[in-house]
């Protein structure tokens, strides 16, 4: 089996945040990775590259704060690409029980991933 890349991980990734958020009852502007903006297909895949290489879901929640931060984006009541405002924007800590979800699903994808390769290459699968 071939390893996925950090793009191919972060369009699943991103798929799984998709229908979490509809679970949620979210609302705001989330497009499909194939029509998402680059910087926000960056911003994800900076965070799998993160997570890879060992963050905690609160140290990849505070990496997308910074990357955020450095694409011009701020807090605010919904998400709005156009003026780059997010609801999310907040220290780890202050984040509700169902957005902190959101960063351990992130994990976990990515883990599997690692982990599967990994496995395969010490032929555990």
């Amino acid at each position: 089996m071939r390893k996925f890349t950090p793009e191919e991980i972060a369009k699943v990734t991103h798929q799984a945040n998709q229908a979490l958020r509809e679970i949620l009852g979210e609302e705001g502007d989330n497009p499909s990775w194939d029509d998402a903006p680059f910087d926000q297909r960056e911003s994800v895949r900076i965070g799998v590259v993160g997570i890879m290489e060992g963050n905690t879901p609160e140290q990849s929640h505070q990496l997308w704060l910074d990357t955020k931060r450095a694409q011009g984006w701020t807090h605010g009541k919904v998400k709005d690409a156009e003026a780059k405002t997010h609801p999310c924007f907040l220290p780890y800590e202050e984040l509700p029980p169902e957005q902190k979800l959101k960063d351990h699903l992130f994990s976990a994808i990515i883990k599997t991933f690692v982990g599967f390769a990994y496995a395969e290459e010490h032929g555990g699968v």
